[in-house]
């Protein structure tokens, strides 16, 4: 038994979660400053620098791509839960500019000066974005440092006729003791207004302040309840039954879409010619070559990738793809309540049989025409967030007939691109061990995937942030075997737990689910990171077009485990009858 209970503490984690959220309880602004120490001892995988001189600009990166580009005006950061708990502390969030991150989905607003407030969901947030803030003003001024006594800092401070192509990145690179690869890594990270970024960066240090107006777990309820309200009007019907039986699936918002609703694959032609006068990361070649070889399976691929694009160089195509995939049943909800976790709903007696991949058909497709499910399809929330959504969806709905989870993880023995399949999921939330039958297998995976490998009977841990790990710690869930890092799972399984008990999760137990779930459940990962083999690709890297194949694979994999599932329940009602 206590090989499946590894010690699930680190001193040093520990201390470092203790301090913020003691400090962050003051109805003041607290100085990050505050924090720099515990994160700095906490010895953060990510942010191995952190007690160096040397600028780490790969957790800079990482950071930098989780906060808006107006970072380097911002002086103060404010966390809340609602509109009206900032509007009730003096913040009109709803006058001010609406700014977004390339790597965070996250609700922010900056007035336009130097306050930037950001909604939280959950708990998690507030362990996702002490860390991020932390490390970023803590290389801010590292760089800020070296620069200071340069001949290159005097002129970005005082030249004001210097551009950006004359700054020499070998010398940048020498002032900053980083590779040439690190430099590119930095002006990765600060983005198109690199140079301005740059300039403020020699020209100020960052002191930044937060604030967590005061909030409660019942806040985070009502915050969810919102969300449900802006979905329950499409979900709830004429016909019976009313409320519908639920697929429930956590992924994301164009994976399920595609396969489903097929209006890439038959506006292919439209979106080939868009890749050929645009051709967006030199994928057009790729298209050409795949058309020309009549790999459907790449060619769908691609279109799906180069949609979103495709859309955007003319916003009046959305409308036209709602329209198109209304005609199948499907309905889109932008945020839903005014929650940033967008929603679909797929009837599944509106199906239509000729508009999906082709490798989502499975036999007996007609008779879902009979169906009376559908699939709730939310763009998946982040770390506890995933709890209150899911125990949400559970008492709006009359019947839940699966639960399925896409997420992406980082994995300590594989390589970005796989596929990992646990059964074993130590969740840091609750302290529980869950126990459970996943719904799939390697063999329900592998044949869409080409290049990665899939991996089942893997072991996951849930982690409460992305900083929130170091060796030490890692190393005692290694020896046991996990080797999947993800922040959805374990809250996911306690919901999962309280929609098939009559009392709440417990906590520090060792929680078995197989035989207490009447339905299916089902958790797959794709890995976007290896922090230990390839630290780089965690913290600066996009998978782009190369993490099309394995989400596009661990979709498949969910829509034809609900298709088959629920054409089996009707073949059986049938054959009752």
């Amino acid at each position: 038994m206590d090989r499946q209970r590894p010690r699930t503490t680190s001193d040093e984690i520990d201390l470092y979660i203790r301090t913020y959220y003691s400090l962050l309880r003051s109805s003041g602004e607290v100085w990050v400053r505050a924090f720099e120490e515990a994160h700095a001892f906490s010895d953060s995988s990510l942010h191995p620098g952190a007690r160096t001189g040397v600028p780490d600009v790969a957790a800079f990166a990482y950071s930098a791509a989780r906060l808006p580009a107006c970072m380097p005006q911002v002086q103060k950061i404010v966390l809340g839960q609602s509109h009206e708990t900032f509007e009730a502390n003096g913040f009109d969030v709803s006058a001010w500019q609406r700014v977004q991150t390339r790597g965070r989905r996250r609700p922010l607003r900056f007035d336009g000066a130097r306050t930037l407030c950001a909604f939280i969901s959950s708990t998690s947030d507030i362990d996702d974005l002490v860390p991020i803030v932390t490390t970023y003003q803590i290389v801010w001024n590292q760089m800020h440092g070296l620069l200071g006594n340069a001949e290159l800092g005097q002129r970005l401070r005082e030249d004001d006729a210097l551009t950006a192509a004359e700054v020499d990145h070998a010398e940048l690179a020498r002032v900053l003791d980083l590779d040439p690869d690190g430099v590119r890594t930095l002006i990765a990270a600060l983005d198109t207004g690199w140079f301005a970024a740059l300039r403020a960066i020699a020209q100020n240090p960052c002191d930044l302040s937060m604030r967590v107006l005061t909030g409660s777990y019942s806040q985070y309820q009502r915050s969810v309840q919102r969300w449900w309200s802006g979905i329950e009007p499409s979900l709830v019907r004429e016909r019976k039954p009313r409320r519908p039986p639920i697929y429930f699936v956590s992924s994301n918002t164009h994976s399920l879409l595609n396969l489903v609703g097929g209006y890439a694959r038959q506006h292919r032609e439209a979106i080939l010619d868009f890749a050929r006068r645009r051709n967006p990361e030199d994928l057009a070649r790729h298209f050409s070559r795949a058309l020309d070889s009549g790999d459907e399976a790449e060619v769908n691929n691609l279109s799906y990738y180069l949609l979103r694009a495709f859309l955007h160089e003319d916003p009046a195509r959305l409308a036209e793809v709602q329209r198109f995939e209304a005609e199948a049943g499907i309905t889109s909800i932008d945020v839903p309540g005014k929650i940033d976790v967008n929603a679909q709903i797929f009837d599944l007696a509106q199906v239509r049989p000729e508009r999906l991949d082709p490798r989502v058909r499975v036999p007996d497709l007609h008779l879902l025409a009979r169906s009376d499910a559908v699939i709730l399809n939310i763009d998946y929330p982040l770390g506890m967030a995933a709890y209150h959504h899911l125990s949400r969806a559970g008492q709006g709905s009359n019947e839940i007939r699966g639960v399925y989870v896409m997420g992406k993880a980082a994995t300590l023995n594989g390589r970005v691109g796989d596929v990992m399949i646990s059964s074993v999921v130590q969740d840091e939330h609750s302290r529980n061990t869950y126990l459970f039958r996943n719904a799939f297998v390697a063999a329900d995976v592998q044949p869409y995937i080409r290049v990665g490998t899939v991996l089942d009977n893997q072991k996951a841990l849930t982690v409460r942030g992305a900083f929130l790990q170091n060796r030490e710690y890692m190393s005692v869930f290694y020896r046991e075997g996990y080797t999947v890092l993800e922040m959805e799972a374990g809250p996911y399984l306690s919901a999962v737990y309280e929609l098939c008990n009559p009392q709440r999760h417990p906590n520090d137990e060792i929680v078995h689910l197989s035989n207490s779930v009447g339905f299916d459940v089902g958790v797959l990962h794709y890995a976007s990171d290896t922090p230990y083999s390839r630290r780089q690709s965690l913290l600066s890297k996009s998978l782009s077009y190369f993490g099309v194949e394995s989400t596009s694979a661990c979709a498949t994999a969910i829509v034809r485990r609900i298709f088959a599932a629920e054409i089996a329940r009707l073949r059986a009602e049938e054959e009752s009858a």
